[in-house]
């Protein structure tokens, strides 16, 4: 699962309207309730970068080969509680619910923690789940090679670019 920054403002509405518009939370002012979601998501897009940076320096320090780049930004993220791959929807729904709790925009939440949590979920997942759409996508155009090439992975990465373009993802 990947957060793209363009999906944020997606996001945020369908959290608003998940939360607020079923009337399951009261605000106080909607807009700044918005504000609040929308920098807990560019938060933990800053986060990501900064740990995969990290993980990068740490590979190039060591020599180790760029294939352990996930193993070791997931040691880096979980030393520092953070999520990634299908954690990141908890650690977000997590932020979420503390900033709720204590925000001055959110007057009342008729709802408990569980189904708060379902709601954010379901919201996340669906919109985060376009990287497993994207690769169905661009597996679809190179049925003509096999996998596990060179010039499959050459051209996996080429239809890959045209179609987060398509989609406006990148």
């Amino acid at each position: 699962m990947r957060l793209y920054a363009n999906k944020i403002p997606t996001i945020v509405e369908a959290v608003c309207r998940a939360l607020v518009d079923s009337g399951d939370f009261e605000v106080a002012d909607r807009k700044e309730f918005k504000a609040d979601v929308e920098a807990i998501l560019k938060e933990y897009k800053r986060k990501d970068r900064e740990i995969t940076e990290r993980a990068k320096d740490i590979l190039e320090h060591r020599g180790l080969p760029y294939s352990d780049l996930f193993r070791t930004k997931r040691r880096l993220a979980e030393q520092q509680g953070f999520g990634i791959g299908d954690d990141s929807v908890v650690w977000m729904i997590n932020q979420m619910i503390e900033v709720f709790m204590q925000s001055q925009w959110v007057d009342e939440i008729y709802c408990d923690d569980p189904t708060i949590r379902r709601k954010l979920r379901h919201v996340l997942r669906s919109h985060m789940q376009a990287d497993d759409d994207l690769d169905r996508e661009v597996r679809r155009h190179l049925k003509h090679l096999s996998e596990n090439t060179t010039s499959f992975e050459i051209e996996y990465e080429k239809q890959l670019a045209m179609v987060k373009r398509k989609h406006g993802l990148e």
